[in-house]
């Protein structure tokens, strides 16, 4: 990345965050840009230079969040859709301290980015995001334990509601408990029988 590159950057993620910070405060129809570029420490025209509107800066600011939470599993994350298809059961359970710790480090660095996303799930593509964790990952590792096609969407309700509903009350208290703590605790919820 050069210099100029570098720089269009840094001055696109202040925005990024300058509008999550101000999603957290008020509603999106109510936020203007020259809020959005007081907060993030730039002009009117450098706002300009990058988007056309907010809801620009909107999609921009998603495709980042969505990248940015894809890149806290690292590597894995790149191949975890073929690898489903070529690894053994005891390999495809997800509710493991593996992925569970990266998720939840990145829920607590990030938890406004959370609440913005718990308050405004249509603007921040929450269904979206919902379908594609069901339809890449979920429904193919459920085949794979041989569970029922008409049965996978419920199953994957009931772990991906019931570990949000964990996470969720998590980020109502600032994420104050332990990341360790939260892990074990979905892992008690969602696999009661396995030893921790």
């Amino acid at each position: 990345m050069n210099k100029s590159e570098s720089k269009y950057y840094n001055t696109s993620l202040l925005m990024n965050q300058a509008l999550i910070q101000l999603l957290n405060k008020k509603d999106y129809q109510f936020i203007t840009i020259k809020e959005i570029c007081k907060k993030a420490g730039v002009n009117r025209s450098t706002f300009y230079l990058h988007y056309d509107n907010i809801n620009d800066l909107l999609r921009e600011t998603i495709n980042h969040l969505n990248k940015n939470f894809f890149e806290c599993f690292g590597e894995e994350a790149n191949t975890f859709e073929e690898k489903i298809k070529n690894h053994e059961k005891k390999d495809l359970i997800l509710i493991t301290p593996k992925y569970l710790i990266p998720y939840l480090n990145h829920v607590k660095e990030n938890k406004v980015v959370y609440q913005v996303s718990a308050k405004y799930p249509i603007l921040m593509q929450s269904l979206e995001k919902y379908k594609y964790l069901q339809e890449k990952i979920l429904f193919p590792i459920f085949a794979n334990f041989d569970i029922e096609k008409k049965e996978q969407k419920y199953v994957s309700a009931y772990y991906i509601n019931g570990v949000y509903a964990i996470i969720d009350e998590w980020i109502k208290t600032n994420c104050e408990d332990d990341v360790q703590a939260i892990c074990k605790l979905i892992i008690k919820c969602v696999r009661p029988f396995d030893e921790l």
